[in-house]
């Protein structure tokens, strides 16, 4: 038996007046690095079902979209934040993954986002192969990121080995110190996977001229095709400031897991909470404004936790064929 298992074993729960009661009960939702895109969001998860759900507390917690499978398969969280195919790869074993994550379990989906790298104006990069050899930030080792980043330049060719071994290197840094390094000179790429446009990115678009690497499209198909969970996105030229045409990438649905043991009742009321706080999560985030129920099941590669189907049943959303 799991940690969280045994964590919800302890714990009795009960329907009562519409609310799930059970005396200091605890839900620790995962999400990234307190300066990323998801733990805004997540902390404002946290307040609205720590407010609406009687004798519960939940917090959010500092992760990533790789970790944050493997805290939810093992209890560490109950609920964690994490990409489709991430989801897909813990789900199997697969990838970053040594052991199948099979008691995680899919929540709710909700933004997309694009893959992103964004270098200098004046920089002598113009593809992905021109990485070789540069300074790059693609996230830190348990970041979705970081796993997208390896199997993009995979996909292209090459490692992040023949990158250090050209007399580049990889910086396993956060958004924050991301943006500061290329601001003082001593950064050649940054890469992410994360909403657009994304804050780091305008930061970085309004204070120095970037320019951003799209994927060859011959690569970006046969990526999708390769790696369930990936799907073709577009960042539009009114993303960014230096933008003057769109940039073909590739991307995934941002979603949630949860664990499998999490009581049907209170999962019920989180997810229902989840879509009746629309107007509180776009006020948190603006990205929140491309979150849609009829897409809840998009991105959905793993098995539904029934709490969330019995909400979604309710509502008369269906999974795509």
């Amino acid at each position: 038996m799991n940690r969280s298992v045994k964590f919800w074993g302890a714990c009795a729960f009960s329907l009562v007046m519409g609310s799930v009661v059970q005396a200091e009960t605890y839900v620790r939702i995962a999400a990234s690095s307190t300066g990323g895109s998801w733990y805004p969001l997540a902390a404002k998860m946290a307040e609205i079902f720590s407010t609406n759900i009687e004798g519960l507390s939940a917090t959010a917690v500092p992760g990533g979209g790789v970790s944050n499978v493997s805290d939810v398969q093992d209890g560490e969280v109950e609920i964690g934040w994490t990409f489709a195919h991430t989801a897909y790869s813990g789900y199997k074993g697969e990838g970053p993954f040594q052991n199948a994550n099979e008691d995680v379990r899919f929540l709710a989906a909700l933004f997309p986002a694009g893959f992103q790298i964004a270098v200098p104006a004046s920089s002598d990069i113009h593809t992905l192969k021109d990485l070789i050899g540069k300074r790059v930030s693609p996230g830190k080792p348990q970041w979705s990121s970081y796993d997208s980043f390896q199997q993009i330049i995979g996909e292209t060719g090459f490692t992040v080995e023949d990158i250090k071994a050209a007399g580049g290197g990889i910086n396993h840094v956060d958004y924050s110190d991301s943006v500061a390094l290329m601001k003082d000179g001593n950064l050649d790429a940054f890469a992410t996977i994360t909403n657009v446009p994304q804050a780091s990115f305008l930061e970085l678009d309004q204070t120095m001229d970037i320019r951003f690497l799209p994927i060859d499209p011959e690569v970006r198909d046969r990526f999708i095709a390769n790696n369930p969970g990936y799907v073709p996105v577009t960042i539009p030229a009114s993303a960014y400031q230096d933008l003057d045409a769109d940039i073909e990438t590739v991307g995934a649905r941002t979603i949630l897991v949860v664990n499998a043991s999490v009581p049907d009742d209170l999962v019920y009321e989180m997810t229902r909470l989840l879509w009746e706080s629309h107007g509180d999560l776009l006020a948190t985030k603006s990205t929140w404004a491309d979150v849609s129920l009829p897409e809840a099941y998009s991105g959905a590669a793993i098995p539904v936790h029934p709490g969330a189907k019995r909400y979604y049943d309710e509502m008369g959303v269906k999974a795509a064929e």
